[in-house]
C-alpha cells in the first residue's frame, strides 16, 4: 500500500508548508493552527499537522485559553500526537501565557481590582487546582514580588497566614493583596475564604501593611472583597 504522503509537511507544496509561509510572508499571516503545526511537525496517518490541529482548536471553541486547560494526557488522546509533541504544545502555551504576565507586571501600578484580575485572570484561571498567591507592594502600589503561597486540589488549598506575613515583611511591604482561584468557576467566596480574610486584615493591622485585597478568579469573572466592601 501506498504511504500516506498528506502527512509530514515536507512533503506539501511550498506556499502550504507554515515554516515556509512564515519565512516568506511573515508570522503574522499564520492561524493559530499553522503556528501549532509547526510545533508538532507531522500529524497522523488521515491528517495533515495543520489539519489535525484545526480539529484539535474545534474540540476547544477555536479559543487558545481552552486549549492551555489541556493537559498532556488530554492532548495524547489525538492521534498523532505523542508525548513529545504535546510538552511542546503545553510549554508554547506556557510561555505565551508568561509573556503576557511579564508585560503586564513591568507597567503595573496596582490602582484596582481589575489591574490583579489582568494578572491572575491569565495565570490561574485555567488551572484545574486551586493556588493562593500574595502580591507585595511599595508605598506607590508597584508589585515589588509575586509570591505562590500554596497549591492544593480541586476544593481548596491551605494557607498559612504566618507565612504571608513573613514574606511581606521581609521585603518591607507597604500594602499586600492576596489571590486564589476557584476552578469550579464559582468566584462565590466560602465560609473559609472569609473567615481567612479577615484574620488576615486584623493580622496586617497589627504590623502596620496595608491589606488592599482578596481576589478570587476563574478565567473570565472575579470577585473582590474591596470591591464588596467586605474588608
Amino acid at each position: 500500500m501506498k504511504e500516506n504522503t498528506r502527512k509530514s509537511i515536507k512533503n506539501w507544496a511550498a506556499d502550504d508548508r507554515p515554516r515556509e509561509k512564515l519565512l516568506t510572508k511573515g508570522i503574522e499571516t499564520l492561524s493559530d493552527a499553522e503556528l501549532i503545526a509547526i510545533l508538532i511537525g507531522s500529524g497522523n496517518r488521515n491528517e495533515s499537522a495543520v489539519e489535525l490541529c484545526k480539529r484539535i482548536l474545534a474540540d476547544n471553541n477555536h479559543n487558545l485559553n481552552e486549549l492551555a486547560k489541556l493537559s498532556i494526557s488530554d492532548l495524547q488522546k489525538y492521534k498523532g500526537i505523542g508525548e513529545a509533541k504535546a510538552i511542546s504544545i503545553v510549554a508554547a502555551l506556557e510561555l505565551g501565557k508568561r509573556r503576557n504576565i511579564s508585560e503586564v507586571i513591568e507597567r503595573k501600578q496596582i490602582k484596582s481590582s481589575k489591574d490583579i484580575f489582568e494578572i491572575f485572570g491569565q495565570k490561574l484561571g485555567d488551572l484545574p487546582y486551586e493556588e493562593f498567591w500574595l502580591i507585595i507592594l511599595n508605598r506607590a502600589n508597584k508589585i515589588i514580588e509575586m509570591k505562590r503561597i500554596s497549591a492544593g486540589g480541586v476544593s481548596g488549598t491551605v494557607t498559612d497566614i504566618k507565612i504571608i506575613l513573613k514574606a511581606a515583611i521581609e521585603k518591607t511591604a507597604s500594602g499586600i493583596i492576596v489571590c486564589h482561584n476557584h476552578p469550579s468557576g464559582n468566584i462565590k467566596p466560602s465560609s473559609a475564604d472569609i473567615n481567612l480574610t479577615k484574620k488576615l486584615k486584623s493580622a496586617c493591622e497589627l504590623v502596620d501593611i496595608s491589606f488592599l485585597d482578596h481576589l478570587i478568579v476563574s478565567y473570565n469573572q472575579f470577585y473582590s472583597f474591596a470591591d464588596e466592601g467586605v474588608i
